[in-house]
């Protein structure tokens, strides 16, 4: 069974950072594209980056340049570190597989809180 447990969110200031964390079981995780996504009150679930395999890495506009997706395979651990945080950025963050194929079942997710 696939377990997704998300970390490391809490409350920032606007232009400060954090780093957060997914660990992942239950999987062949060097196998799989792995992705970050993010839920704002009252929106819908959205794509943030996306990082393969090989560790080539993809990030939507809004986060190029702020955010960096990483893994260490050894861990079964996928990051996300972001920096120059925004309010816009507050949200829900969750992890989970590259859209591409389908997404596992998603975990609880880690608040993200930006004040402006």
């Amino acid at each position: 069974q696939v377990q997704l447990v998300e970390s490391g969110g809490g409350l920032v200031q606007a232009g400060g950072s954090l780093r957060l964390s997914c660990a992942a079981s239950g999987i062949n995780f060097s196998l799989y594209s792995m992705a970050w996504y993010r839920q704002a009150p009252g929106k819908q679930r959205e794509l943030v980056a996306r990082i393969l395999p090989s560790g080539r890495t993809n990030y939507e506009d809004f986060v190029k340049g702020r955010f960096t997706i990483s893994r260490d395979n050894a861990k079964n651990t996928v990051y996300l570190q972001m920096n120059s945080l925004q309010f816009e950025d507050t949200a829900v963050y969750y992890c989970n597989r590259d859209p591409t194929n389908g997404t596992f079942s998603w975990g609880q997710g880690t608040q993200v809180t930006v004040s402006s």
